[in-house]
């Protein structure tokens, strides 16, 4: 499991790419950045990302509500109907990111734009219905993977 900590003093910089899975407990509309209005349907959606360093610090962010809003999913997770559930993470290069989303696109709704600014992909956000029946360590194109539930 990935330790949440609150203090990065004399960590590696670990670096990496993560899963996030996430609940919105009814429909929703948030306006996310320069993407404006974008509804969400109630149900489990799957979120992928990466951080160059300091991956627990990343994730841990994630997790707070009270946060600046700077990337996509910061505007989508401070909702109050919203909330991650879970999180699939390792060590890995930035190329595995988008290849967890190319795989996601094959089984899951995209919602389009999301979370891939800086990146050809078609989105790194997934509505993925009612319940994430999913078999996550399968998205990977590499392991191990580490998974903690929130």
């Amino acid at each position: 499991m990935l330790p949440l900590v609150d203090s990065y003093e004399g960590l590696s910089p670990l670096k990496g790419i993560y899963v996030l899975i996430i609940s919105v407990s009814e429909d929703i509309e948030v306006t996310i950045g320069s993407l404006g209005g974008l509804l969400f349907h109630k149900g489990v959606y799957a979120y992928v990302g990466s951080a160059k360093k300091y991956l627990e610090k990343r994730i841990k962010r994630h997790l707070r509500k009270d946060k600046l809003k700077f990337w996509h999913i910061d505007y989508l997770l401070c909702d109050k109907a919203v909330k991650a559930t879970e999180v699939f993470w390792k060590e890995a290069d930035k190329k595995e990111e988008c290849k967890i989303a190319r795989n996601l696109l094959q089984i899951a709704v995209p919602v389009v734009n999301f979370g891939c600014s800086d990146c050809r992909c078609t989105s790194h956000l997934f509505w993925l219905g009612d319940s994430a029946d999913l078999d996550l360590d399968q998205l990977f194109t590499s392991k191990p993977i580490c998974m903690s539930r929130i």
